[in-house]
């Protein structure tokens, strides 16, 4: 973990902590005895439950074996991974300039994927976005975050991943609200020319888009947007940081939120005329 002991990676510590204890109290076990069974001092049990000291993966095999709780270890041990190296500052990355902050969202990661779910709330996904778009949206965070302006490097990182789109055996599933269409990077003509971008890249056979319409009745609203990578980890951002979460069950939420997105969202015909109508108001 990257962050100070005050940050997301603190409250990460200590909420792992507290499932520890709760196997423990399950178990019947005082801390003392758990010391006993798992080979250390209690003072270190005591630290680990209340989020001072993070344990190992040592430590997580032997207190859940102790605790008759084997089938957590899965589990446990994947949140230590986030609480380890999950949150990323971005501001630390950005020191060598906007072309390292990329959290997730690396090369490797996107050739090792299979099925891509997206969902964005305000932008256009980068997999889709023109050098243009890309390159005004990443100007107001090379601004806002002080970085080095490496603005040409950083556009030409992120168009690099874009092949991707075109390997075979690869399928992306994209939600977006309407409000990613509506929201302007650079000008007009910028704007206009991403969308007639995005309506390109929805005749692709292995890419499926559906849109939120505005001011409608929902089952469901999300409040980031998020990646889904197969079944294995999750990516979502923040103004200063991006996350990545590989927890079974936290995975399994976001899927399911994903999936009552989706109930929302027009797709084919209607999805492009949307688009179309969003063009035409580019121009008035």
């Amino acid at each position: 973990m990257t962050t100070n002991p005050s940050s997301a990676a603190r409250q990460g510590q200590e909420a792992l902590g507290v499932r520890l204890r709760e196997l423990r109290k399950e178990a019947g076990l005082t801390g003392r005895a758990l010391a006993d069974l798992t080979g250390q001092h209690f003072t270190r049990v005591s630290k680990i439950e209340h989020g001072v000291q993070p344990p190992t993966d040592n430590d997580i095999l032997a207190w859940c074996h102790a605790c008759n709780a084997e089938d957590q270890i899965p589990d446990l041990t994947a949140t230590l991974r986030a609480v380890e190296s999950a949150y990323l500052e971005f501001r630390r990355q950005s020191r060598a300039g906007m072309k390292r902050v990329l959290g997730a969202h690396t090369l490797a990661l996107y050739e090792q994927t299979s099925v891509f779910r997206i969902y964005e709330h305000n932008a256009i996904p980068g997999l889709f976005q023109t050098a243009d778009y890309t390159a005004a949206m990443l100007s107001f965070w090379i601004d806002f975050l002080e970085t080095p302006n490496d603005l040409d490097e950083a556009v030409a990182v992120r168009m690099e991943r874009q092949r991707v789109l075109y390997q075979r055996g690869k399928r992306f599933v994209v939600v977006l609200e309407e409000q990613a269409l509506r929201t302007w990077f650079g000008d007009a003509v910028t704007q206009a020319g991403q969308l007639d971008r995005l309506l390109a890249v929805m005749s692709l056979p292995n890419v499926s888009v559906g849109i939120i319409p505005l001011m409608i009745e929902r089952p469901a609203v999300a409040s980031t947007g998020f990646w889904i990578f197969d079944d294995l980890l999750i990516a979502l951002e923040t103004p200063t940081a991006s996350i990545e979460v590989t927890r079974p069950q936290e995975i399994e939420l976001y899927a399911r939120m994903f999936d009552r997105l989706q109930v929302s969202a027009v797709y084919g015909p209607e999805a492009r005329a949307l688009i179309g109508r969003t063009i035409d108001q580019l121009g008035q």
